[in-house]
């Protein structure tokens, strides 16, 4: 697999849905943190993620301590609004992990503060808006990281 997609805590089933889908077309794991903002059956998490669910590698979690109690020694980059870095910057490299935060709020503030030199973000060119979706956000960094690793 040439990336990890980490969700902590997705609120919304859609974006998750589309995610599993853009997990399943690259080729990449997904790491789901929670609480989630949904149940996993929920409709729209499968009518957005269709009838590929099913092939997809999906690894969950039942909180954040788990997550980084199991995934220890895995390289990590922390995608938020609060980067001074660009994902542009990222080294990626195989089986890297993407980790992104719930729609409402990004990532939690103690990961910010702990990961600074990981932290990234995608640059936004208008002052009109604070982000972007988190399934646009996670597609821009996916296809970013596959390009620089092939």
């Amino acid at each position: 697999m040439p990336l990890n997609i980490v969700l902590i805590e997705p609120e919304i089933p859609n974006n998750t849905g589309n995610i599993g889908r853009l997990a399943l077309a690259t080729g990449s794991k997904l790491h789901l943190v929670k609480p989630f903002g949904f149940e996993i059956d929920d409709k729209r998490l499968k009518r957005a993620g269709l009838d590929y669910w099913q092939h997809l590698e999906v690894i969950y979690y039942d909180n954040i301590d788990e997550f980084f109690l199991k995934n220890k020694n895995a390289k990590m980059v922390f995608l938020s609004s609060h980067g001074t870095k660009t994902h542009w910057d990222i080294d990626f490299t195989d089986d890297m992990f993407l980790v992104f935060g719930k729609e409402s709020v990004g990532l939690p503030k103690p990961l910010i503060e702990r990961y600074k030199t990981q932290l990234f973000k995608i640059p936004l060119y208008s002052k009109s808006i604070r982000s972007l979706n988190l399934a646009n956000a996670v597609g821009i960094v996916v296809y970013e990281g596959l390009r620089q690793i092939k």
